[in-house]
């Protein structure tokens, strides 16, 4: 059966990771047709560019056109990935610079930048999933765009389990860990739960047998990669399992405000100096465009939390790791697994039901799903310890005003989302932030 994939935010720099995973794929149920949507005509056109050289000398590419047009794109869509940036990287940069310069995290999907993006993003997601129950019913949303956990929320409130969330960071945390460990990828079973950019590998199960403890007694094999050496050993034996990354930003957030606040561009104002200099160049020299796009995927995946790195002492990032987060091979096996009913188990982001104790049925979690024709179901899991626990639920307490906000237009219940916030936790600094943000950003303009 061909499938027709629709790309929301077609323009965006990572697209033709996506169709460099289709390209790969020839087996049956694959996808043969790919409609990128985007409001930047010029940004459509340079991607387009990128996956035409990509195309090249493969007979069965996947059909690439695209579209200014929401409906056009969505209409007659099998699955639909969405990964849009409302606000653009100019608007993460002032997400940053805003919150450093109020003495809090800037970070897109962490905190205040967190919310404020959040805030902007949310109305234009839902938008989003009402057109896809409108034009495409039958089709199923990979959502991409962040902050990913609460964005795929409020979709599935119009889409129901039809809308999945997915993210990168627990697939390269586990490949780092199974690598560390020596073990068979194929026959690692990873114990992971929490929130999106909010979880931790509690266990590695390699034929019923728990492999992590072996890892945190191994100070070597622990300093070998990433997370070992962003946390440290010691704290990682403290907590007993492994982190995500994003983690780092809660365990050491007066470094990470500290690292912000130096001379270096925020990473939002990096990623948008280099971006423009991307699309700038493709604009005058289309046929460079693939080698463009290389070059600069490579020096974006090396400099990736730069700040955090260099706070903890954790050096350059390891060279296997600069193929990226691999969350376009997330998508293929995702909807390989809905096509051909295959019973895949993924890291996904997906509505709790009874999964995880202590979270409601309609709470999106981040947890091991089994995948099959009917979609994404969690597997049930034990309980996060207490400060897992209380940092997941004050989290998603944080979540649930962004969607009160979004929903009512309250700033009432945008400013407790910022007062909440573990990483803002102030009253005072979260009305100055929600002052600024709204005249930084249009699109915030329906709070009253």
């Amino acid at each position: 059966m061909a499938l027709r994939l629709s790309v929301l935010g077609g323009g965006g720099f990572r697209v033709p990771l996506v169709y460099q995973a289709l390209l790969a794929d020839h087996g049956p149920d694959r996808v043969t047709e790919v409609v990128l949507h985007d409001l930047d005509a010029d940004r459509l056109a340079a991607i387009g560019h990128v996956l035409a050289q990509q195309a090249a000398g493969v007979p069965d590419a996947p059909v690439v056109s695209t579209t200014t047009d929401l409906d056009q794109a969505l209409t007659g869509a099998d699955f639909v990935f969405s990964a849009i940036r409302v606000g653009g990287l100019a608007g993460r940069a002032a997400d940053e610079r805003i919150a450093f310069e109020e003495g809090v995290l800037g970070q897109e999907t962490v905190g205040a930048g967190g919310i404020s993006y959040g805030l902007r993003t949310v109305p234009v997601a839902v938008h989003i999933a009402r057109r896809v129950a409108e034009l495409a019913p039958n089709a199923w949303v990979i959502n991409f765009t962040n902050p990913a956990g609460l964005v795929t929320e409020a979709m599935s409130g119009h889409l129901g389990g039809r809308v999945i969330g997915i993210c990168d960071s627990p697939v390269g945390l586990g490949r780092r860990v199974v690598r560390a460990l020596g073990a068979d990828p194929d026959r690692a079973r990873l114990d992971y739960v929490g929130l999106n950019h909010l979880g931790w590998l509690r266990a590695v199960h390699v034929d019923g047998v728990d492999l992590l403890p072996r890892l945190l007694a191994d100070r070597d094999a622990l300093e070998s990669f990433e997370e070992g050496k962003l946390f440290g050993v010691d704290w990682l034996r403290v907590l007993g399992c492994l982190p995500n990354e994003y983690l780092h930003y809660y365990y050491f957030a007066r470094e990470a405000v500290a690292a912000g606040l130096g001379d270096a561009p925020t990473r939002g104002a990096f990623l948008e100096r280099q971006q423009e200099g991307f699309y700038s160049a493709v604009r005058s020299d289309p046929g460079s465009a693939l080698r463009r796009w290389e070059d600069t995927r490579l020096e974006r995946e090396a400099t990736y939390m730069a700040g955090n790195r260099e706070s903890a002492g954790a050096g350059e990032r390891d060279a296997c790791d600069l193929d990226g987060g691999g969350y376009e091979k997330i998508a293929l096996a995702l909807m390989r697994a809905i096509a051909q009913d295959r019973g895949t188990t993924l890291i996904l982001n997906v509505r709790n039901g009874s999964a995880l104790p202590g979270l409601d049925a309609d709470a999106v979690v981040e947890l091991p799903c089994l995948v099959g024709a009917n979609g994404a179901q969690p597997l049930a899991t034990s309980p996060l310890p207490l400060h897992a626990a209380s940092l997941v639920g004050a989290v998603k307490a944080v979540d649930r005003a962004v969607l009160a906000a979004a929903n009512t237009g309250s700033r009432k219940h945008a400013l407790s989302a910022f007062a909440l916030h573990p990483l803002v936790n102030s009253v005072s600094t979260a009305r100055r932030l929600l002052d600024r943000y709204q005249v930084a950003h249009p699109g915030l303009a329906y709070l009253r």
